[in-house]
């Protein structure tokens, strides 16, 4: 037995059945339960490589969690965590989420690990990260959003991998206020959920003014794995109109329940996902459908539309923090529409060097992205391209857009 998942179950003890399959088992679900801590035969599971624990009222990373030599991802959401020792982390980690905890430190042992590629910290009290974070040179992701940093963390910028990165929610964030169309809640008449994520959801609409289709966000309001809700509001917000950019209509006022929303344009049936998102294996480059097959023609169109639209973001004071093919919708034709702001952040506030360091970290997300269409059928002419952008001197924005 591989995998074992007693979710929900009510649990403050772990089943024998976990013990029983102690030599092979490598997932463990053990999230929604009543655990506090693990016990010290936990290390008897030598092959684990994934464990879960989300939803259980840990006020510390179990310690044993560290003794795993095989243990890469860790995830701990929405539990009571304020402390992780030095020595709770495992040698292999690969991927960690402590996210929507009690945290305001973590360990120096945190960047001596030198395999971790994902860092997920949004939604706790954070005011710095470890001195060691300069040598985490694995690191690829990282969520800092909605936490207490005073500053911002400059060293993660002289990471050589970092790609995906999102900041916005701490003190040292400028907020800067932004007009919007105001559109009542009343004018809208909602439909069916067109989908549903992290941050919010999105129905069908008719607009009662001018019988227009539309579609509206309504955000829940809490923390996710990105950040705050307001602040992707914020960003979209900033973002503008661009032809690679879901037309944003307005800002709803007048929410029975006081939510944020946005009136976003219908995204036609025609447009697709481009890419699915990051699994297990992959963990922080998406998964690319298998039956997915670009003409030379399709992957220019996305890649020029998609750095067209990053260079408008970044032009107007935006990064997005999480530009991956999961986050693009194409069309037969190739025209590319890039959504989800969740992670995206503000510039305004920030020095010349910090945002040069940003644009370099998401021209290295681009590059992951060429490479996903090189992946399906993109001309060679983009792997020039793609590895102009993993170079140790990347160009900016601007230059990649002059030259595609």
């Amino acid at each position: 037995m591989k995998e074992l998942s007693f979710r929900n179950a009510g649990l403050d003890t772990l089943p024998r059945e976990v013990f029983a399959h102690a030599d092979t088992l490598e997932h463990l679900d053990l999230s929604g339960n009543h655990f506090t801590s693990l016990p010290d035969e936990f290390t008897r599971l030598r092959s684990l490589r994934r464990l879960f624990l989300s939803n259980n009222p840990c006020e510390e990373l179990p310690r044993v969690i560290g003794q795993l030599p095989k243990l890469e991802m860790v995830v701990l959401k929405s539990c009571r965590l304020n402390r992780v020792a030095e020595d709770a982390l495992p040698a292999r980690l690969r991927w960690l989420t402590l996210t929507d905890n009690q945290l305001e430190f973590l360990p120096e042992s945190l960047g001596h690990r030198p395999r971790l590629q994902k860092l997920a910290l949004a939604g706790n009290r954070l005011r710095a990260l470890p001195g060691s974070m300069s040598n985490a040179t694995a690191l690829e992701l990282i969520r800092v959003s909605a936490n207490a940093l005073e500053q911002f963390p400059r060293a993660l910028l002289t990471l050589p991998r970092l790609a995906w990165f999102a900041w916005a929610g701490n003190p040292f964030c400028t907020r800067p206020d932004v007009a919007a169309q105001p559109i009542a809640w009343d004018a809208l008449q909602l439909h069916e959920v067109l989908g549903s994520g992290a941050s919010g959801v999105i129905s069908r609409a008719t607009r009662r003014d001018t019988g227009a289709q539309v579609a509206v966000k309504v955000f829940k309001g809490a923390v996710t794995s990105d950040g705050w809700p307001e602040d992707e509001v914020r960003a979209c917000l900033l973002a503008g109109q661009h032809e690679h950019l879901v037309a944003l209509e307005g800002r709803v006022v007048g929410h029975p329940e006081g939510a944020e929303a946005l009136v976003l344009a219908l995204i036609p049936p025609s447009y697709r996902a481009l890419g699915g998102p990051p699994d297990f294996e992959s963990c922080t480059r998406d998964v690319m459908p298998p039956d997915l097959h670009l003409s030379s023609a399709q992957a220019l169109h996305i890649a020029r539309g998609v750095v067209s639209l990053v260079g408008h973001l970044h032009a107007r004071g935006v990064s997005h923090g999480d530009l991956y093919a999961h986050n693009t919708r194409i069309d037969d034709a190739g025209h590319a529409l890039v959504g989800d702001f969740g992670a995206a952040n503000v510039l305004e506030g920030l020095d010349a060097d910090l945002r040069a360091g940003v644009e370099r970290a998401e021209v290295r997300s681009f590059g992951a992205l060429l490479d996903d269409l090189l992946s399906r059928g993109a001309p060679p002419s983009l792997a020039e391209m793609r590895d102009a952008c993993w170079s140790s001197n990347p160009p900016s924005f601007a230059s990649l857009a002059g030259g595609s």
